[in-house]
């Protein structure tokens, strides 16, 4: 566990690739620690390629790219070339989406998710140690084989060697399995300080053991809601479509378990049903004042990562501000500035 809890910024929308260098190099500049997109509406990885051009210190990392849609050498070379570009920097985040979307959305075959996941990490590190460290590539699984690599297909080995790998989950098998095989865990910003101490470090905890290994180098982030503005209009404005985000995420039955740790279980079926008849703005009605503040930190901008560390500080390493809103500019800079000044106190 890091001793300051790191800063981040979470893309949750997609981004606009003629800009996002741009605003790639503001963010570091005002200092952010780094940048995470997310699967929604754009491939995870292009934005992070073009902005590992622009940038030269921070983490930049999918939070999360689907895993179980795609394939782990294609993924791999994908990551493998984007780690070389950013010097290092790349972290490769992984999570399984639900059945729903990988039957219906890409049209694959859903079984054993964890199984599977556990698998495509494997093969991943087949992959990369086939081409950062000339090892023959024979991995041979239930679910994915890979035993052919020509040279003309493989690439130079990587001076920086493979990408980091986390793994997103929220129930205790797919944690503990982060814990067992990945290099760290993303949280789902539907997570409370109770659920982490209560749940989430001991799933990865039992992992870290079945490995043999401790929690040293291992990295836990979450991208966290946040409510903030630079007034009041903009202050509801936060408010309001927080709500919805969080009525759209808590909707979904995988994440019920989180829901019934902060009393609001009875909530969820209703979500959900309102979510397939897609009554999105009566979902944000039902979300309360108390979801609100157990899901998300509200605060003025120039105390938000203030707020965030006390309620996250010994939980995370890395918090990326997740607004599903617009927010100007100049609220980043001074939230960032903020964060700057909070570490160098803290050293």
């Amino acid at each position: 566990m890091s001793d300051v809890l790191e800063i981040d910024f979470y893309a949750n929308r997609r981004p606009d690739l003629a800009t996002v260098g741009a605003m790639a190099a503001d963010l570091e500049s005002a200092g952010c620690g780094g940048l995470w997109s997310i699967e929604a509406g754009s491939d995870p990885l292009l934005p992070l390629a073009l902005a590992a051009a622009s940038t030269s210190r921070m983490v930049l990392g999918t939070a999360v790219a689907v895993a179980l849609a795609r394939n782990p050498v294609v993924l791999g070379q994908a990551a493998h070339d984007l780690n070389v570009l950013a010097g290092g920097r790349f972290v490769l985040g992984l999570g399984s989406q639900v059945k729903t979307h990988i039957v219906r959305r890409y049209g694959l075959e859903w079984s054993h998710p964890a199984a599977r996941m556990r698998e495509f990490v494997g093969a991943l590190r087949a992959v990369w140690a086939c081409w950062n460290d000339g090892a023959p590539l024979d991995f041979r699984g239930e679910f994915y084989r890979h035993t052919l690599m020509t040279p003309t297909f493989a690439p130079d080995p990587s001076p920086h060697g493979p990408p980091r790998v986390v793994l997103a989950g929220v129930g205790d098998i797919m944690t503990r399995l982060a814990g067992e095989v990945a290099d760290g865990f993303a949280c789902h910003p539907l997570t409370t300080p109770q659920y982490l101490t209560d749940v989430t470090l001991p799933a990865l905890q039992r992992g870290r053991e079945l490995s043999a290994r401790d929690r040293s180098g291992f990295t836990v982030m979450a991208p966290v809601l946040v409510v903030t503005g630079s007034d009041a209009a903009a202050t509801d404005a936060a408010l309001a479509a927080t709500r919805l985000q969080i009525g759209f995420y808590a909707s979904t039955p995988a994440y019920r378990t989180v829901l019934e740790s902060v009393g609001a279980g009875a909530v969820a079926p209703r979500l959900t049903e309102l979510s397939k008849l897609g009554e999105w703005d009566e979902m944000g009605r039902l979300v309360s004042d108390d979801l609100v503040e157990a899901f998300a930190v509200v605060a003025h901008p120039k105390d938000l990562v203030a707020a965030i560390r006390e309620r996250f500080d010994g939980l995370l390493d890395r918090a990326a501000l997740y607004a599903p809103y617009d927010v100007a500019d100049d609220v980043w800079h001074a939230v960032l500035e903020s964060a700057t000044n909070g570490r160098r106190a803290d050293h």
